[in-house]
């Protein structure tokens, strides 16, 4: 069965068929080898995606839209600017300040890439920068938008995992930040003999008042969001909705950059986006279902354990697996296919449950900057007009910041814990 399974899946990635087809027709090729009626494969999928924490999913995408089409990604950009663009590589450090508020907002890598790569790739190229290395910075701080919340794969990881997904969204805060700061230590490294760059000239206290209040109904979602949450005001799934109804508030009225015309673009380009996502679940799910009811998962589970009992060489073993499927599949699918297998044997080693989300979300968020897949990559090379090949050029450097992060987090577990247990969540 597991030959069947994972032969067909792999296979089927190999022949470029999308992840999703690939989780579905595993799933319906192992039900029939195992003697399951495929009739039962149409409602797995729907189960698998009918569930009330779920709905927060279309409802941070299309907040995401919705904020980008607000204008929300130029502002920010202009009040970071103003707060540190006169520092040599002050770009840079802005590109990924701004990437760790719109993570805040659009809770998907790709969706922050694209919604700040128009603005920030032009305005760094502008100032000297090479646009292979601002698009390789970009990609790389774009993966933040799945560890800082809210993030769509804290959503699906809390739902799979059964554990609150309010706890998640909390443990991811210092993560996130960790890695814009790797990030921002790699970019000025890099920087530090670049005789071509432009230092801008420091803007006044007035010139930072002035885009502070411009950038002040942007820079208020995440604390409506994070604030209404853990002020017990409503549920993760309900501020979803409240981050939809305040961003049309901020686009229509105080921005006035989003125009009834446009509605219907807006809406149809988060449906969109949406049903990919419920439709790799969907998918996901019923492989998920045959992979555990079969006895695939734990008997992977076991041979796992066989290598070694040391709970550090597992994890490690773990985040080399995460790696290297990243480079293939999405956070979401990659959920579905390794839960199963890898979270009781991370509840037997101890290790924390939130915890193990965080990193395994953050090894995804590398992945996206790997090829062959990274999606970040394409979105980034698309924006800039650039090929495969000189994005790459420039990949090395945040890769290995990108690890770094990964193994403080793996080795000092409390990076993540210690905000939840600071108040009082776990």
């Amino acid at each position: 069965m597991a030959l069947v399974l994972l032969g067909t899946f792999f296979g089927l990635l190999l022949f470029n068929i999308p992840v999703a087809a690939s989780m579905g027709i595993a799933a319906a090729l192992g039900m029939l080898y195992g003697g399951y009626p495929l009739s039962v494969f149409p409602s797995i999928m729907y189960a698998a995606v009918a569930r009330y924490t779920l709905l927060a999913i279309p409802f941070f995408i299309l907040a995401g839209v919705i904020m980008d089409y607000a204008g929300i990604s130029k502002r920010l950009m202009l009040f970071a600017q103003a707060c540190v663009g006169h520092r040599r590589g002050g770009l840079a450090i802005v590109t990924v300040v701004v990437a760790c508020f719109f993570a805040a907002i659009s809770g998907s890598g790709p969706a922050t890439v694209a919604a700040l790569g128009s603005v920030l790739i032009p305005a760094m190229t502008n100032a000297g920068y090479k646009k292979n290395f601002s698009s390789a910075l970009l990609a790389s701080a774009g993966g933040i938008g799945m560890v800082i919340p809210p993030s769509i794969p804290f959503v699906v990881y809390a739902m799979l995992a059964e554990v609150s997904v309010g706890t998640m969204f909390i443990a991811g805060i210092f993560p996130g930040l960790l890695m814009g700061l790797a990030y921002v230590v790699a970019a000025l490294l890099m920087l530090r003999k670049d005789t071509d760059i432009k230092i801008l000239p420091k803007a006044s206290w007035r010139e930072r008042w002035r885009t502070f209040k411009d950038a002040f109904w942007g820079l208020m979602t995440p604390v409506i969001i994070l604030g209404g949450i853990y002020g017990g005001v409503f549920t993760p799934t309900e501020a979803a909705g409240v981050a939809v109804v305040y961003g049309l508030f901020v686009g229509v009225f105080i921005y006035r950059e989003i125009k009834l015309k446009k509605l219907l673009e807006l809406f149809v380009a988060s449906a969109v986006t949406s049903s990919i996502v419920m439709f790799i679940m969907g998918c996901a799910g019923a492989f998920t279902w045959i992979l555990s009811s079969s006895g695939v998962a734990a008997e992977l589970s076991a041979a796992l354990v066989s290598i070694s009992d040391n709970k550090y060489v597992l994890l490690l073993m773990m985040n080399v697996i995460f790696l290297i499927a990243g480079c293939f599949v999405d956070s979401v699918s990659g959920f579905y296919i390794f839960l199963p297998i890898l979270l009781p044997i991370v509840r037997n080693l101890g290790f924390s449950v939130y915890a193990f989300g965080v990193l395994m979300t953050a090894n995804f968020a590398v992945g996206q900057v790997t090829p062959p897949v990274g999606s970040n990559l394409f979105v980034a090379i698309n924006i800039a007009k650039i090929s495969m090949k000189e994005i790459l050029q420039k990949m090395g450097p945040f890769i290995v910041a990108g690890f770094v992060s990964l193994l403080l987090m793996t080795f000092v577990p409390q990076i993540i814990t210690f905000l939840p247990t600071l108040m009082g969540l776990k």
